[in-house]
């Protein structure tokens, strides 16, 4: 698997966790060991691995029936650190998102995930769908 590759499948794990509201899930996402942060629309930028998965655990317990899609993820790798831009689209409503991940033990871990309103509508799939190219 390419580092391109890999990077897409941790960005599209993170989606799957949220998209199922599988806590466990979203915990194993996050780095253990780099410093994380995190700013939902609308919060305050959170600081600290315990404090980010506590905001998640809040926002999963309470997100049941959300119908949410990650669009056109966009991989950009710089040595040990990778951005993925995407959009997200929570029940019809588009946010432009910028997620960051290390090479943390051998695997892509989060670090930083940044999602706030855009000023126009999502765009449609850049690609083909395919099993894995979105969650619903």
């Amino acid at each position: 698997m390419t580092d391109h590759t890999a990077i897409l499948f941790a960005n599209e794990a993170f989606y799957a966790a949220f998209a199922s509201g599988d806590f466990d899930a979203m915990k194993e996402i996050w780095a253990k060991d780099a410093k994380v942060i995190c700013t939902h629309p609308g919060w305050t930028v959170i600081t600290g691995r315990d404090a980010v998965l506590k905001s998640w655990q809040s926002i999963l317990e309470n997100s049941e029936g959300s119908d949410l899609e990650c669009r056109n993820p966009d991989a950009h790798i710089y040595g040990e650190t990778a951005v993925v831009t995407c959009y997200e689209v929570i029940d019809g409503n588009a946010l432009a998102v910028t997620n960051v991940f290390v090479l943390e033990k051998g695997r892509w871990a989060m670090v930083h995930h940044h999602a706030g309103p855009t000023a126009s509508a999502a765009p449609p799939l850049d690609r083909p769908a395919r099993p894995g190219n979105s969650v619903h």
